[in-house]
């Protein structure tokens, strides 16, 4: 089923100039008021009437966890695939509808050129092992997509051969290849012990993730092993969530507290919450819990209260610090009738 409405909204997020970012959500927040039945809801129980919402700050954010136990549509239509999350042992994956794989895929496409420029000029070395070896990652997608996008034949997905990377990572180097190594944490970290070597001139990005096949630590602690390692200045990071179809990218650099920025694509806002309190917005700079506007959930819900706490700059800019305490209860008893 299409709609207008939808059509006038899928135009508008092909190219959001920064200052029209808070009237498309108000629009994307009233479409969605209307068309979702799960979020009316969720609205309805708060009493949050969607006219008499005028702005951003004043937008009901769904409880992430909601994904885990109820289909999260906007408009009636079959879909396409599913993504769905890996969670760990006995936990409840996360499933996101897909409307449009194509639209998916096009989003992340235009996120990853706002900070990196196109996929085709790089080469994509991917090191996702937990993520290949189930299926639905939306992760496995996107790299997919640009390894397929890239002009490199070297480019290309390494489960668990590392020595094949090695060798491929060497060969990008002698050719002087712009080359990402996309990795999820705890692979990166087997990569450094068994080829610890000079990646010089290769750009070194984890997703996150230990999915208990290492101990958990902080990403600092992380960045500072894989800096020493491969003798590199910094580590690229990418924040994404199965629930999201926009993603953020940002940078550590050695010499610093190894602390990173994300910056967000044109398509999603951060917005920190109290910890205590989720319609209570902290200041810029301030501890909080994170809440995303992904505009290009369009087709499910683009208004999403994680289970990560950290920071909103100013700038728009946000740092991700740890994981909510009891996270899965975070307002989501109100659903429970």
């Amino acid at each position: 089923m299409q709609t207008s409405e939808r059509l006038k909204l899928l135009s508008k997020l092909a190219e959001i100039p920064p200052g029209d970012f808070g009237e498309t959500a108000l629009s994307v927040f009233r479409y969605q008021a209307a068309w979702n039945p799960l979020y009316a809801r969720y609205l309805q129980l708060l009493g949050r009437k969607p006219e008499l919402v005028h702005r951003l700050s004043e937008i009901p954010f769904l409880p992430v966890a909601l994904f885990k136990n109820y289909a999260v549509q906007s408009g009636q239509w079959t879909p396409q695939t599913e993504f769905s999350s890996s969670g760990t042992t006995g936990q409840i994956p996360s499933r996101h509808l897909v409307r449009d794989l194509n639209f998916y895929l096009e989003n992340t496409r235009r996120g990853f050129a706002e900070s990196y420029g196109e996929p085709t000029d790089w080469c994509f070395l991917a090191l996702l092992p937990s993520y290949l070896e189930r299926g639905g990652s939306s992760l496995v997608a996107m790299a997919d997509f640009f390894i397929k996008q890239s002009r490199y034949p070297e480019s290309g997905f390494f489960l668990n051969d590392l020595d094949r990377l090695r060798q491929t990572i060497a060969e990008c180097q002698a050719k002087a290849i712009p080359t990402i190594l996309l990795g999820v944490s705890f692979a990166l970290l087997d990569f450094a012990e068994q080829h610890p070597m000079d990646l010089s001139g290769i750009t070194v990005m984890e997703t996150g993730g230990m999915k208990g096949r290492r101990r958990e630590m902080t990403r600092a602690e992380l960045h500072r092993i894989l800096c020493e390692t491969f003798h590199l200045p910094g580590i690229h990071s990418e924040y994404g969530m199965t629930e999201l179809f926009s993603q953020a990218y940002g940078q550590s650099f050695f010499s610093s507290e190894l602390t990173v920025r994300f910056t967000p694509a044109a398509t999603l806002r951060v917005i920190a919450t109290e910890i205590n309190d989720p319609f209570c917005p902290v200041p810029p700079g301030r501890t909080g819990v994170l809440n995303m506007i992904d505009l290009a959930n369009i087709d499910t819900c683009s208004f999403i209260a994680t289970e990560d706490v950290g920071k909103v700059h100013a700038d728009g800019r946000f740092e991700v610090l740890g994981r909510l305490d009891a996270a899965e209860m975070r307002g989501c008893n109100l659903m429970v009738e």
